[in-house]
């Protein structure tokens, strides 16, 4: 289905190029490994965010890549009225009458595997309808991509409310600090993972980046007549080289293509592969003048956590190839119309299951002749729903659990961090007192009626020294995501991997 509606060009299009914000920023992540040492000391002053506790820095780690598609800078400023010309993204009278916003038009997840030579990356679609962990600005459910801006919105009003002298350089950082934090959250309490670091770039950033790049390569499946609404088109399929402004137009367009956003999701998903293909391969980290240049812009421009040691995990990434980034979709169940809005409805444990299974695998079926025998799922177990929170200090521990009990017959419900506990913890409500003594026994302790814990419920609280139980682990081993799980047709399906050639697309 393409659900492009019927937003004018001036004011709809313009905003979409929040698509390809992230593009740039993902490929030096992925590419920064070819920097020279000389070069990448300068590596050091980029960062600048506080938003999160950064995680770890060598080792497994989620990456979110973030795309803003606001039409002012890290300062609040409006952008000159060249450069917006230049982005099809209003003009300063339109700006200021509220044209645009602070949407994160582009959220993807990437995780990097122990040894680094292996990432895979899910394209969260920017009209998934999401509850947000928190009310931002009174607003309790949305696009996940209104998280940010909503955040952003609350922290400046309160701001100013506050300190009616404070400066705009000043209310716009923390305006935006908050809109980080929330879109962290949003999509931590999505996905079922902890997201260790992230690389944000607005319009602004994306479009002086692409200049120095020098554009982008990309293939076509057909030629894509002239869309109104992004300015884009291309005479022929195949391969073809655009400029800055065409690659903004490129990954901007959704009216017209077969799937709408999903095959523009493909696109940016293409560029990523472009970009860093041509920073490795065509000269440009072997070349001093156009390093400088792209650290220059990436000092000013791209946002990172402050605690990411970008030099550690540069030492990590020298043995990641082209051939071992792989991109995929998350799926919708359906497209659904919310308050005048489209919207994608999903399904949260389905997409937590896909994220778990492919993130962090289960070990393989423990052999036959093991001495514990996994326990067999019962009926009852699926009348208890189990809640995971990890407040321990393994990545990902949470979802793994709740995986390993989905498969022992219970029902999934929350998975999430909470704040570090010594000892893990099993909660349970009204109706749940046997399914939580069998799971609070595969931890060794007691489980606790608790008035806070909803009827049919059971609260897993993992602590420090918590691990995968034993007869758990032997129940969910999976080698993979199962062929259900992950779509592989229609307007999702599929993936595109960053090989020695550029993909393919619509």
């Amino acid at each position: 289905m393409n659900r492009t509606g019927s937003t004018p060009p001036l004011w709809g299009a313009a905003g979409k190029a929040g698509y390809v914000l992230s593009c740039v920023g993902a490929a030096l992540v992925l590419a920064i490994s070819g920097f020279s040492y000389f070069v990448v000391k300068n590596v050091d002053a980029i960062g600048g965010s506080h938003a999160i506790v950064s995680g770890p820095s060598i080792g497994a780690q989620n990456i979110l890549l973030m795309g803003l598609e606001s039409r002012t800078d890290w300062n609040g400023n409006i952008l000159p009225n060249d450069v917006l010309k230049a982005l099809h993204a209003c003009n300063a009278q339109e700006i200021a009458a509220g044209c645009g916003g602070n949407d994160t038009n582009t959220l993807i997840l990437i995780h990097i595997f122990a040894n680094g030579g292996k990432a895979v990356g899910f394209s969260i679609p920017r009209d998934d309808w999401v509850t947000f962990p928190t009310a931002y600005d009174g607003q309790s459910t949305g696009k996940i991509d209104q998280a940010y801006g909503l955040a952003l919105a609350a922290e400046e009003s309160q701001l100013r409310q506050q300190d009616p002298t404070m400066s705009q350089d000043q209310v716009a950082f923390e305006g935006n600090e908050a809109g980080r934090a929330a879109e962290v959250a949003t999509v931590e309490q999505l996905t079922g993972v902890h997201i260790d670091h992230f690389a944000e770039l607005n319009l602004d950033g994306f479009y002086e980046l692409a200049k120095v790049v020098g554009g982008v390569e990309v293939c076509l499946l057909h030629p894509v007549p002239y869309d109104p609404y992004s300015g884009f088109s291309a005479k022929h399929a195949g391969y073809q080289h655009l400029d800055a402004k065409q690659a903004l137009a490129f990954v901007r367009q959704r009216h017209g293509l077969p799937n709408g956003d999903f095959d523009r999701t493909k696109r940016q998903q293409a560029v990523i592969d472009s970009v860093t293909k041509q920073l490795r391969d065509d000269g440009v980290l072997d070349d001093l003048t156009k390093l400088n240049d792209l650290l220059s812009v990436a000092k000013q421009y791209l946002i990172t956590d402050a605690g990411w040691n970008l030099l550690d995990f540069i030492s990590q990434m020298r043995g990641l190839s082209l051939g071992n980034v792989t991109f995929r979709t998350l799926p919708e169940v359906a497209p659904i119309t919310i308050d005048g809005q489209d919207a994608n409805e999903i399904n949260v444990s389905q997409i937590q299951q896909i994220i778990q299974e492919t993130f962090y695998p289960a070990p393989k079926a423990a052999s036959s002749s093991s001495s514990t025998p996994a326990p067999q799922a019962t009926a009852g177990n699926s009348q208890v729903t189990v809640d995971v929170y990890n407040g321990g200090n393994t990545p990902g521990l949470a979802g793994q659990v709740s995986a390993a009990l989905v498969k022992d017959g219970y029902t999934a419900g929350q998975i999430g961090n909470t704040g570090p506990l010594t000892t893990t913890e099993v909660l349970y409500g009204t109706g749940a007192s046997a399914g939580a003594s069998k799971i609070a026994s595969m931890f060794g302790v007691t489980a606790s009626a608790s008035s806070t814990v909803a009827a049919g419920h059971v609260q897993v609280m993992l602590g420090s020294n918590a691990t995968l139980p034993s007869s758990a682990a032997s129940s969910s081993a999976s080698p993979a995501p199962s062929a259900s799980s992950i779509p592989t047709a229609g307007p999702q399906g599929g993936t595109v991997s960053a090989q020695n050639g550029i993909p393919c697309v619509d």
